[in-house]
């Protein structure tokens, strides 16, 4: 029975040029014959629970993942019970209510303000940057932020929402280079201690409040600007959101919306991602997107950075793997394999474009 289940696996790796055991770096190497069944099982969730235990290693497993998705695997593992469950589970329920919407914050934005600054560099950016011309992961980085500011045309004394404002990094730099005051929210406790502390004397000010909670203000503000934090609203909450920047912003304003997005209209996330990286994330479609802000927004202007995400991406890969010994000892190796093993999927999804990341200005319908 455990030669079937291999010959099963080997044939189906074959088709992404993929071998068990094989020389090339990004063969896998199995240590667990038990491997094979926990794979046909339950998909995408047992190969990466499998490679966080030790059961199989690959040497470039970027690579690996971009022959896999090339080839269509990851389709696949969708049909396996683990994929179909949370989709009917995603179709039925709403997994990001104010209540749901908090566990992300607690289980992957707070793992630790030390790894994080360690592993995003000196602008503690957690989204792509742009590499055109940039010399290194702080300057990829700090092109980016200059890039949202001037699509948004951002003057001195002009107010800015950042909602979804991580470490305070957009803040920070619009505040300092552009001479404006932004207002942050956050769900991550860990994120806007340090975010605070980083820009303290600035005109910043971040608070933990849920985007829905946004109300109308006599003053509104006059630009609103949303970097990797839509991918945790939800299918079910997309008009939600767009109701609440639309409130939040001026009649000529601006709404700059930064989010990672599907090629397919799904409803649910990948079931490892899922358990042990982002807690109710799903990743939108042009359609979703579309439909979320449909009377309340029109695209001005929409890039799709995906090569950018994936040279950002290999960067913090670097930074962590670096450091991989402190981090063993803090955390625990399961988890250093766990992160290897997001960064470089990941890397390997916006390589081949099976994943994008959209970069929208967008103007309020009046």
């Amino acid at each position: 029975m455990g030669g079937a289940l291999e010959t099963r696996v080997r044939d189906l790796l074959a088709t992404a040029d993929i071998q068990i055991n094989g020389p090339r770096g990004w063969d896998v190497t199995v240590h667990q014959p038990g491997f094979y069944a926990r794979v046909l099982r339950q998909g995408s969730l047992g190969l990466g629970e499998s490679y966080m235990d030790g059961w199989w290693d690959c040497g470039q497993l970027d690579e690996f993942f971009a022959r896999a998705f090339a080839a269509g695997l990851d389709r696949r593992a969708a049909r396996a019970w683990p994929a179909r469950l949370l989709a009917v589970l995603s179709w039925l329920g709403n997994r990001q209510t104010p209540a749901k919407s908090t566990q992300v914050a607690v289980r992957h934005y707070d793992v630790g303000n030390d790894l994080f600054q360690a592993m995003l560099g000196r602008h503690m950016v957690y989204t792509t940057g742009r590499w055109d011309g940039a010399r290194d992961l702080d300057h990829a980085q700090e092109a980016k932020l200059d890039f949202v500011c001037r699509k948004l045309e951002l003057e001195p004394g002009m107010r800015v929402l950042d909602i979804g404002c991580g470490w305070g990094s957009f803040a920070k730099f619009a505040a300092e280079r552009y001479g404006v005051r932004v207002d942050g929210i956050t769900l991550s406790a860990q994120q806007l201690a340090l975010g605070q502390s980083l820009c303290r004397g600035l005109p910043v000010q971040l608070r933990l409040e849920d985007y829905r909670d946004i109300e109308a203000d006599p003053r509104p503000y006059d630009r609103v600007v949303s970097l990797g934090m839509f991918e945790h609203v939800g299918h079910k909450n997309y008009r939600k959101f767009f109701a609440a920047a639309r409130r939040a912003l001026a009649s000529g304003g601006r709404l700059f919306l930064a989010t990672i997005g599907s090629n397919h209209t799904v409803y649910s996330t990948d079931p490892w991602i899922e358990r042990y990286i982002f807690p109710n994330s799903h990743l939108p479609s042009i359609q979703q997107i579309g439909s979320g802000m449909e009377d309340r927004f029109i695209p001005l202007e929409w890039h799709n950075w995906a090569g950018d995400y994936d040279r950002t991406l290999m960067a913090w890969y670097a930074n962590f793997a670096s450091e991989w010994e402190r981090w063993s000892r803090q955390y625990s190796e399961p988890f250093c394999r766990m992160w290897r093993f997001y960064l470089l999927s990941c890397a390997a999804a916006f390589r081949v474009n099976q994943l994008q990341v959209w970069q929208m200005l967008l103007s309020p319908v009046n």
